[in-house]
């Protein structure tokens, strides 16, 4: 039989249980992403980084910790205001600089300076150790991802949307929502939803990206958003169900996952064929 506990603690003073207050973000702030949500690893170093949003809604890595400005170069200094990231210094004696300076996967540019040099390789010896007792595998070395299914369905689709084309990071019809639910859990909810419009896959040309050569004329299968309303394609870019979307008072527990498509970069992803046959079907319609 298990004693009930004491109203009071060992000295007399009383047990009281304070309330669990829900994390909220305010109407408000432009980034509605929870802290907690923002952390992550490294996928070629295992290091611990932390995500932030830039003004354009484009995902920065940032080191965990903050630098003396004294110690990174005027050109990599970044600075935070209400959540979002924002590029040179902002008076301040501290800043942050971003991951990919100091990942020991990638090669430097230009000279790093004494202090940034040994906490580039005070990294690199983490990642070994990481390595060496089996706590993470780097990506160069991690399984591939699955094939295409049977039905043409590309595992990483490009979609458009909002007058750009995005890489989507699964297949559309697994794109969860982002928001957090009111027992503090990742919606399971898809953004596709059945009783709203739907997308079209349709053929388009891929373009260069401002400042790239011209690339050869090539189609690629889109899943075409552009004819839903401009709420419906926001609702998209944000990656929430229609539910969240409707409650501006959600915050997010994860960033939504879309790159911005580079036919260079992305060209594993691009697919010359619409995965459903009555694709074209659609399309004439």
């Amino acid at each position: 039989m298990r004693p009930t506990p004491a109203a009071c603690h060992w000295d007399g003073s009383p047990r009281t249980a304070r309330p669990r207050r829900p994390l909220r973000v305010t109407a408000t702030s432009p980034s509605r992403l929870l802290r907690h949500g923002q952390s992550g690893r490294c996928r070629q170093c295992g290091n611990r980084i932390d995500f932030y949003q830039r003004a354009d809604q484009r995902p920065i890595a940032l080191h965990p910790a903050e630098l003396a400005t004294t110690q990174v170069p005027a050109a990599c200094r970044w600075h935070l205001n209400c959540g979002i990231a924002h590029p040179h210094g902002d008076g301040s004696d501290w800043c942050r600089i971003p991951h990919t300076l100091l990942c020991p996967h990638r090669t430097p540019a230009g000279p790093l300076g004494p202090h940034l040099a040994v906490l580039r390789r005070q990294l690199a010896v983490r990642t070994r150790r990481l390595i060496d007792t089996g706590n993470f595998t780097p990506a160069t070395l991690a399984p591939t991802a699955a094939p295409p299914s049977s039905s043409g369905r590309p595992a990483r689709p490009v979609v458009q949307l909002l007058l750009t084309c995005y890489l989507a990071d699964r297949p559309v019809p697994d794109i969860q929502c982002v928001a957090q639910t009111r027992h503090r859990h990742r919606c399971p909810h898809p953004v596709l939803a059945p009783h709203t419009p739907q997308g079209a896959w349709t053929l388009l040309e891929t373009s260069p990206r401002r400042g790239q050569l011209a690339l050869p004329a090539q189609l690629m299968a889109v899943y075409d958003l552009s004819r839903l309303s401009y709420a419906e394609q926001l609702r998209w870019r944000t990656q929430r169900c229609p539910d969240h979307a409707a409650a501006p008072g959600a915050a997010d527990l994860t960033l939504a996952r879309w790159e911005v498509l580079d036919p260079l970069l992305h060209a594993e992803h691009l697919h010359t064929r619409l995965p459903h046959p009555d694709a074209s079907r659609r399309q004439e319609r």
